[in-house]
This record gives C-alpha cells, structure tokens and sequence, in this order.
C-alpha cells in the first residue's frame, strides 16, 4: 500500500512576491514519480487561524507523513526543525492546556547527513521560530495526536530562491543573501519524503 503524504507550502507575504517553500513545491511535483507515495500538497495563507483550521481538516485524512515546509531569508542551508513550541510571536500559548512542545518523530540527524553526502547543505534546527513555521509543525503533531493517528510530521525550512534573491537585488526589497535553487531544494524533499517513508 502507498504512504500517504501530505506536503504544504506558504504562499508569499510582506516584500517576498515568491515564496521559495511553494516554489520547491512546484519544482517537485514536475518530476516526482514513486507508485509507493501518494502526495497530497497543499498552499497555505500567511494567517495562523486560516492555517490552523485549514491543516486540522487536512490532517484527518489519516497521513503517514506530513512534511511543511516554509521559507528563511537569510538562510544558506536546508533546515530540518527538530521540535514545535506551544507559543505564539506574543508568547502566548498556540493551544492552552496542550503540551509544551511536540519532538519530531523523524530520525533528522541522520536525514541530515544523507543529505549533506548527497551535496546538499542542511543542518538539524533547533528552533523553528515563533510564528506559521513553529506552528504548523506543533499543531500537525497535535491534532495527529487528538485525532488519534500515527502521522509523522517535519518542518523544513528553506533558503530563499535564487530569483528570489536577483530580483530582491534589482528592485531594492534586498541586498545580496544566501539562496538556493528550488530545483536543489526540491530534491532534498524528496531525499527526505523517501527517507521517510521507506525507513
């Protein structure tokens, strides 16, 4: 039987037109092809109760893995975020009465590696920040958790794409910054997708 995977993307916000997560989720669906894996992908609004409502329903499809992913300026390296924080960027809690944090169930440092030997740049992250990026990776394990399913999930966080950056440059939203190819980082998902879904 084929994995079910859910993968999710951003759509852009503030000066970013693009946003480099739907750009490698666009790359990726051109050209990956596994019969094992049925992928499900999925934009979401830069609104935490939009967000949150729309991955609660999307979750009680009963996934295998759930793999979000989200842009970081600045950033020269895939990173896959370790842990969700119950908070939000004013430090309340995103769920009260719900649990501190949620680990990622995923063998990261290993993927990781196995990235890193594949020539891609990544590192294992601690702190997926305060906002969208921590938050779907907190609630994707919570309502997995409330509705009594097994689904895995990870948050990857990307650099920005390389047009991202020229164009930053020629309008004057941005200097010069680290980015990546959305090709490069579409590969590193599917590395990861494989990863784990295959074991």
């Amino acid at each position: 039987m084929a994995s079910k995977v859910l993968l999710t993307a951003f759509e852009p916000y503030e000066r970013w037109p693009k946003n480099s997560s739907w750009l490698a989720l666009i790359a990726l669906t051109r050209d990956f092809e596994d019969a094992n894996i049925d992928l499900i992908t999925r934009r979401y609004p830069v609104d935490l109760s939009e967000m949150s409502e729309r991955l609660r329903q999307d979750l009680q499809a009963d996934f295998d893995l759930a793999v979000h992913l989200g842009q970081s300026p600045g950033s020269s390296v895939i990173k896959l975020e370790s842990v969700g924080l119950n908070v939000r960027t004013d430090h309340s809690p995103l769920l009260e009465g719900a649990p501190e944090a949620y680990r990622s169930p995923l063998p990261l440092p290993s993927m990781a590696t196995q990235l890193i030997e594949a020539g891609i740049p990544a590192e294992v992250s601690h702190h997926a920040g305060t906002y969208l990026c921590n938050a779907s990776l907190y609630l994707s394990q919570h309502y997995s958790h409330s509705f009594g399913f097994q689904t895995k999930s990870v948050f990857i966080h990307l650099p920005l794409a390389t047009e991202q950056v020229a164009d930053g440059i020629r309008t004057g939203r941005c200097g010069a910054m680290a980015s990546m190819d959305p090709g490069v980082c579409a590969t590193a998902i599917a590395h990861v997708i494989r990863m784990a879904c295959n074991g």
